[in-house]
């Protein structure tokens, strides 16, 4: 995206705050990972979304007076001697050339700078989670106590920018199928594979060498190759056991594009083909999947998408044996939810599952609308270890997740090319 398009959100964000008020967004801090290393850099989301900027030590600064604004921008000065280590940085001098804000200055004199935007605001946006973070601390607790001592009423700096994030541009959409194209050439890559005594590891490994292989800057989280029960583990991420003939393999896996997310979860056979038993829980999955999806259209609530989820899947598992009795009660017992006890699908972005709000200030449930992107992840987990299911079902897992963008006519499956149904999933596999 281009730097216009960075100007123009820090200006829909300037129009959304009060008067004589002070909005400050830090840049994410690095991580320590064990001693003197560190994990990769990866800029805090709100940060990167209304500048475009990756480096660290950075601060926003976005000022609304009683009838004008000022947008500053703190950047990290030159050195030479850091840069030897660590690679160039922008500079104050490159910024100026780059970022259309009204001021660049660098971080050192952020202190000084705050102390006098401080002097005649009402009010400050603050991200209130910076303490945990760590973010510049010096200036954050700066920050805070000027907020005590001046008595000046603080708000959430997260909450507009996380509104605005909730309807994508045709630039971040364009971002997100790019993404996915290059998770499905994995997925793909993956079904196609003799997996019959790999490690799982080994499957993580082909994703993580595909998405970096084709441009990605990394996967969008850590990937899930569960084999077997422990598909059954929701977040299973130890990915280190033997991958046996006749299993199922849940894999949840997608990779981050130029900032922006993918998130796709595939069920699929170790040997190529479902047997009758995975095929009835697979397509039940699917079934609900489906159906959830073309519901999907402006003003749909997502409490309406996991209601709908939940039927299909309850009305199948009685159908199945896996519960009895009458369905219409098991769901007022939320009996279903020992078998599918997560949501439905969550926002999607700039992060994997975007903190944008699922309900207004008075708990009202926010509606479906054109430009949202959302994942839906039906699944049903049978553990190996209960007996209530019936013996065949028993160490099946199944999850099926693709990402949906709400559109004027409905909704557009941006995932739609990576293969799903059985029969699809079953031409992929090689038996040479």
């Amino acid at each position: 995206m281009d730097e216009q398009s960075y100007k123009a959100r820090r200006t829909t964000y300037m129009q959304r705050m009060k008067k004589r008020s002070v909005a400050l967004f830090f840049s994410a801090t690095q991580k320590t990972r064990s001693n003197d290393t560190e994990f990769p850099y990866r800029q805090d989301s709100d940060f990167y979304y209304l500048t475009g900027f990756k480096e660290d030590n950075s601060v926003l600064l976005l000022v609304k007076e009683k009838k004008s604004t000022k947008e500053i921008l703190f950047v990290q000065k030159k050195d030479p001697t850091l840069e030897l280590w660590t690679g160039k940085r922008l500079g104050k001098k490159e910024a100026q050339k780059r970022f259309l804000v009204d001021k660049i200055f660098l971080t050192q004199r952020l202190h000084v700078t705050l102390k006098k935007l401080f002097r005649d605001k009402k009010r400050v946006y603050l991200d209130l989670s910076c303490e945990e973070k760590n973010c510049l601390h010096v200036a954050f607790s700066f920050a805070m106590n000027e907020l005590i001592s001046q008595k000046l009423e603080r708000l959430d700096v997260r909450d507009i920018s996380r509104k605005m994030r909730a309807i994508k541009t045709p630039q971040e959409i364009a971002l997100i199928k790019k993404a996915l194209s290059i998770t499905k050439e994995a997925h793909h890559k993956v079904m196609a594979m003799q997996k019959s005594g790999k490690m799982e590891y080994e499957l993580q490994a082909e994703f993580e060498y595909l998405f970096k292989k084709n441009g990605a800057y990394s996967d969008a989280y850590t990937t899930i190759i569960a084999g077997g029960n422990n598909g059954n583990t929701l977040h299973y991420i130890q990915n280190d056991q033997m991958l046996q003939d006749g299993q199922l393999i849940l894999i949840d896996a997608g990779c981050e594009y130029a900032m922006y997310a993918s998130d796709i979860t595939r069920t699929i056979p170790v040997n190529g083909v479902f047997s009758d038993t995975q095929k009835e829980v697979y397509e039940l999955v699917l079934q609900a999947e489906m159906k959830v999806i073309e519901a999907m259209k402006e003003g749909v609530l997502r409490s309406d998408l996991q209601r709908m989820a939940r039927e299909i899947l309850c009305q199948g598992m009685v159908r199945l044996g896996i519960l009895e009795g009458d369905v219409t009660t098991l769901l007022n017992e939320e009996k279903d939810k020992k078998y599918f006890p997560h949501g439905i699908g969550h926002w999607m972005g700039l992060d994997v599952h975007d903190p944008c709000p699922y309900k207004d200030k008075k708990g009202k449930e926010l509606p479906l609308k054109s430009g949202m992107v959302m994942t839906i992840e039906p699944g049903l987990y049978l553990p190996l270890d209960d007996a209530s299911v019936p013996q065949k079902y028993r160490g099946i897992a199944v999850r099926i997740e693709d990402n949906i963008l709400v559109t004027k006519e409905g909704y557009e499956n941006l995932s739609y090319a990576i293969a799903k149904s059985v029969e699809a999933i079953e031409a992929l596999y090689s038996y040479t």
